[in-house]
């Protein structure tokens, strides 16, 4: 009888502690993010606690930085991850390769800030320009790499590994810069901040802005993902996290300000040091942070990459991808309009 009220005890200091509801500790939730513009409501939440704060004690948040999405769903589909921002493509492409087990999309996160830049002096005008030049890409298979390879085949040429003579050469985003000025690239189809650093920093020139390709000038750049084994385990924590993530997307959108000041300064801890205004200004002005999914672009995304040979011979099937269950039901909680 003692020993049952000496653990009766413990749970209830345990309780008012607010720290769990048994002794076996928080839950962990393991996040994967790039530290990229286009990931800012991830980037911000994690650097500033208010992720942290926002699910409780009852959780511990451990994050991981990756360069490209591909890296990051192989960590997911080895049960290293619970819950990743990264690119429309390698999230379908690993739902596709897993047979529409591995995850589902659960919210957006940024629209646009994807952009093709040259060097000043490689005498790239035109697409037919292209031929013979060396362009980067940040990780074979990744959203901006399917988007070049796919605006290649758009204008009827190949890359040098397909009988083409285009050298496309999937390189770290941080690496962009120092061969962009060694001259070893002709350009990079990249994202932001790495788009304006390229143009500031390294004298480039904007070749293509991903937008003019896209309808309304809006596409998927980065989604939400989640692992479907911890979607099953623990649905109330996957709702918090879109409400805390919603929360942080309108905070953003409504205070630009206070939102580029924060990233810039998790940036700085990161990469050593802050972006200049210039470039964070110009990268700002190239992208929408948004929960909406724009769930059409990706569907378009994945034919491309289909396309392209990456997702193997059969036509992908997109149809339980997404569950916009939690989302909607957030935006409903806080009087938003739900997404389509």
């Amino acid at each position: 009888m003692r020993r049952i009220l000496a653990a009766s005890v413990f749970l209830v200091i345990l309780c008012i502690g607010g720290l769990t509801v048994s002794a076996k500790g928080p839950t962990l939730i393991r996040v994967g993010y790039f530290p990229n513009i286009t990931h800012a409501p991830a980037v911000i939440g994690i650097a500033d606690g208010s992720f942290a704060q926002g699910m409780g004690k009852d959780v511990k948040i451990q994050s991981y930085q990756f360069n490209a999405g591909p890296s990051a769903m192989e960590a997911l589909l080895a049960g290293q991850l619970d819950l990743v921002y990264v690119g429309p493509n390698p999230a379908a492409n690993c739902y596709i390769k897993s047979e529409g087990q591995a995850l589902r999309i659960i919210a957006g996160c940024c629209s646009g800030g994807a952009a093709m830049v040259v060097r000043a002096d490689s005498n790239i005008r035109g697409d037919k320009d292209l031929r013979g030049k060396r362009i980067a890409t940040p990780q074979l298979g990744n959203t901006q790499d399917v988007a070049f390879r796919s605006y290649l085949l758009a204008h009827s040429l190949k890359p040098r590994e397909n009988g083409g003579d285009v050298q496309v050469l999937p390189t770290s985003n941080s690496n962009l810069l120092l061969l962009f000025e060694r001259r070893e690239i002709d350009g990079a189809w990249t994202v932001e901040p790495w788009v304006s650093r390229l143009i500031v920093e390294g004298g480039g020139r904007l070749f293509l802005d991903e937008r003019d390709l896209w309808e309304g000038g809006r596409f998927t750049t980065a989604v939400l993902v989640v692992s479907t084994a911890f979607l099953h385990k623990y649905p109330e924590l996957v709702r918090r996290w879109v409400d805390l993530h919603v929360g942080l997307c309108q905070k953003i959108k409504a205070d630009p300000g206070w939102a580029k000041a924060a990233i810039n300064r998790e940036l700085e801890r990161v990469v050593g040091k802050p972006l200049t205004e210039k470039v964070l200004d110009q990268a700002w002005s190239r992208l929408e942070i948004t929960y909406d999914p724009l769930s059409a672009t990706l569907r378009k995304a994945t034919q491309q990459a289909y396309d392209l040979g990456f997702l193997g011979d059969k036509k992908p099937d997109l149809k339980n991808l997404y569950n916009l269950s939690y989302l909607q039901s957030v935006l409903k909680s806080r009087g938003l309009p739900p997404v389509k």
